[in-house]
């Protein structure tokens, strides 16, 4: 097939001989995408989707808002954003065919959120983030994701677990719709809490990246209206590696090099391990949502701390 471009599903898809990213073409990442569409489809659909997208002389660049030229047959929703007080036209990546459109859009990261476009206050599922230090080995994620499923069972859930497709790994866990958001995002700060303290020398909860000391982050701040990058997505990293799910026992096993766009489609040929493995939602325990609500939210914590030192720096001066 030349580097003229071919047609699938009805989508025109263009120069795909063209270089994309760390020597990947754009016809790598339409056929990855393509190979995978049955195993990431499922992780899109109905929610609001933003993209990371890697135009020619470009940097990369987070999209969220839905072009104007955008096909009308790409499924959208309309979401306020407090943050920037207007609405956002987001997409819906429920089908084969927008999917083509997007990686023919040179859309290599696909970021969904939390909760559904039906009903978009509700996360339907608890995250951990765990993001290890600059230039620490992948172990010691390993290591900080043991720890939280130790907490998780200690708190009578269950999760499972996927790398970042960075250096890092995120744990999902499912709840059930009758958990309020505040409970949601206060059950993931005790969590969060319960995992630093099994090994405060291992992990932290600090948001302050100096306060770390060269700990894992676990981080509780992905809920409410934040995105994760979706399981068997490609990453602008070199390589071009997916996020990609890994069974508990593996975990100690494995590395993010692993799963790339070129490696994962054979892994997934006749199964989903993020479906396997992948709990029924649960109800989040009572006594963990009232821990919860007495840790500050860490990004406002830090804020305020932040104000504190500066007040603290400009007295000493």
């Amino acid at each position: 097939m030349s580097g003229a471009g071919e047609n699938r599903d009805g989508v025109a898809l263009t120069n795909l001989d063209q270089e994309l990213y760390d020597g990947a073409s754009k016809r790598d990442l339409v056929d990855y995408l393509d190979a995978v569409r049955d195993r990431i489809l499922p992780v899109l659909r109905g929610r609001p989707l933003s993209v990371i997208r890697f135009r020619p002389g470009q940097p990369p660049f987070m999209q969220k808002n839905l072009p104007k030229y955008t096909p009308d047959w790409v499924r959208r929703a309309a979401v306020w954003a407090e943050a920037s007080h207007r609405e956002i036209s987001y997409a819906l990546c429920d089908d084969r065919r927008t999917l083509l459109w997007f990686a023919n859009q040179r859309a290599v990261e696909y970021h969904p959120a939390l909760a559904t476009a039906d009903d978009p206050r509700r996360p339907t599922h608890l995250i951990l983030d765990l993001d290890p230090p600059e230039g620490a080995a992948f172990g010691v994620a390993v290591a900080a994701a043991l720890l939280v499923r130790q907490a998780l069972g200690d708190a009578g859930l269950a999760g499972a677990v996927k790398t970042s497709g960075a250096k890092g790994l995120h744990v999902f866990v499912p709840v059930d719709e009758g958990s309020p958001p505040e409970d949601l995002a206060a059950a993931t700060r005790a969590l969060a809490a319960h995992a630093e303290r099994l090994d405060p020398a291992l992990a932290t909860t600090a948001f302050i990246r100096k306060d770390r000391e060269g700990k894992v982050f676990v981080d509780s701040t992905r809920a409410g209206g934040a995105t994760v990058v979706a399981a068997y997505s490609p990453r602008l990293r070199p390589g071009l590696p997916v996020s990609f799910p890994v069974a508990w026992d593996d975990l100690p096993s494995v590395a993010p090099a692993d799963f790339t766009v070129r490696t994962a489609p054979a892994l997934v040929t006749d199964r989903d391990p993020w479906a396997e493995g992948m709990p029924p939602p649960q109800r989040l325990p009572a006594d963990l949502v009232a821990e919860g609500h007495t840790i500050p939210v860490a990004r406002v914590a830090a804020m305020h701390e932040g104000k504190r030192r500066a007040r603290a720096r400009r007295a000493a001066d």
